[in-house]
This record gives C-alpha cells, structure tokens and sequence, in this order.
C-alpha cells in the first residue's frame, strides 16, 4: 500500500471552504426538530477522534509508514471540519449543540479500552453509519445549500470508509486472520448500526423511514465493508420522503 496519495487526498480536501447554509423552504417543523437532534448527536461524534492521532506517532506497525501518520492526523482534522459543518446546520434548524451524548461517550469509551487496530475498526464502524445517516438526512432536504452539505459530508465519509479498509487490507493477511476479521468486524459494525438505529428510531419514524429498512441498509453495508476487497459504496437509499 502505498500511503502517499492518501496523504495528497487529505491535504487537497483541506483547502475547501465551509459550505454556505441555509434553512431550505417548506421544511416540515416535524422533520426540521427531529433533524436538528439527530445532526447535533452527529456533530458530538465528529469532533472527537484527535487521540489516535497522536497514538499512531507512538507505534510501528508494519503496513504503515510516515504518509499513514500524517494522512490519519488530516483525516482527524477532515472530520473536525464536519462538526464545523455540523454545528451550523443544527443552528440553523433551531436546534442545540451538545457537549456529549450516550452513544458518543460509548465509541470513546470502546475506544480507549483498545489497541490502536481495534481503534481504528472502531472508526470503519462510524464511517459506515455515517455514510447511511448523512444519507438519509440529505435525502429529507429538498435540493438547497443543507442537502449539499450533508451530501458532501457522505462523500468524504466514503473516502474516510475506503482509507480505513485500504489500513486493514495491509494489515490483516488473507486466510484466516482475514475471516476472523470479518467475524469480529460483523459484531462491531452490527453493534454500532444498532446503537445508532435505536438512538435515532424517533427521528426514523419522523422522515418516515421504515426502521427495517433501514437496518438492511445498515447491514448491507457492513457486510461489503468486512470483505476487504475493492469497495466503491453505493449511494444508501433509506427510503426517505423529500418535502
């Protein structure tokens, strides 16, 4: 693997000013409180990664090199960019930022219990609910300025998915390490679509999305994201009414 173009990647997308946002019309009230609550939970997650950063500094591990490192810090940075992002959409919706929520001190806390691989496994299954979360919202917006930024949110997401997996594909040699990965995986994946599915049901529910649905999506994609084989992630389609 070879780390460089990761890095350049990072280092390109960190030049992108902020989206511009605005409150998009004939927004339901309905859907506009649910959304704010839920993005708030979202932003509390996305600004919270920087220890990895650090921690990657400290080991060696034989996939990696100096390009991984500073990639994984811009990375970090990436995904404080979106809680910027994150933080003016929930006030322009009217909602409020939080200072944490249960399920982001329950990644931090899986987190620092781990070793710097299950960190990073940790991250693959934020990037996976991500990308079908960020979805579902921007499928709730009309076409304006909040639906390009979550979708642009998603599309970094997919990248972010990509960088991790490109990570285990060094490190986990095939055969049998590979499908013990793909075990562990599974529960962590499924764990966190869980977490996220019953933390946000009511806002599911709002957008009328089907909690089924949903789910399948969910698994669909961790399924692909455990296979550690070329992945280029379709678009989730949850079902979401636009109004």
């Amino acid at each position: 693997m070879t780390w460089q173009r990761w890095r350049q990647h990072f280092e390109r997308n960190q030049n992108r000013p902020l989206p511009a946002i605005g409150l998009p019309p004939r927004l339901p009230d309905a859907h506009r409180r649910a959304l704010a609550w839920s993005l708030a939970r979202f932003q509390v997650g996305e600004a919270g990664e920087g220890r990895i950063a650090r921690d990657i500094w400290r080991i060696r591990l034989r996939g990696i090199d100096d390009d991984y490192r500073n990639a994984l810090g811009l990375f970090v940075k990436e995904e404080g960019r979106h809680a910027r992002i994150l933080s003016e959409m929930v006030r322009c919706l009217g909602g409020t930022l939080l200072a944490g929520s249960w399920t982001e001190r329950l990644f931090v806390v899986a987190r620092r219990l781990l070793d710097v691989r299950l960190k990073l496994l940790v991250l693959l299954a934020a990037e996976v609910v991500g990308i079908g979360f960020y979805g579902l919202c921007a499928g709730a917006f009309p076409s304006g300025p909040l639906r390009a930024a979550l979708e642009q949110i998603r599309d970094d997401e997919r990248a972010h998915l990509r960088f991790h997996r490109d990570f285990f594909q060094t490190e986990v040699s095939p055969g049998w390490r590979r499908r013990v990965f793909r075990i562990g995986w599974t529960l962590i994946g499924s764990a966190a679509s869980l977490v996220v599915l019953l933390d946000h049901r009511r806002t599911l529910r709002t957008l009328g999305v089907p909690m089924a649905g949903a789910a399948r999506s969910l698994a669909r994609l961790v399924g692909e994201a455990g296979r550690l084989e070329v992945l280029e992630p379709a678009p989730i389609a949850f079902g979401a009414t636009t109004s």
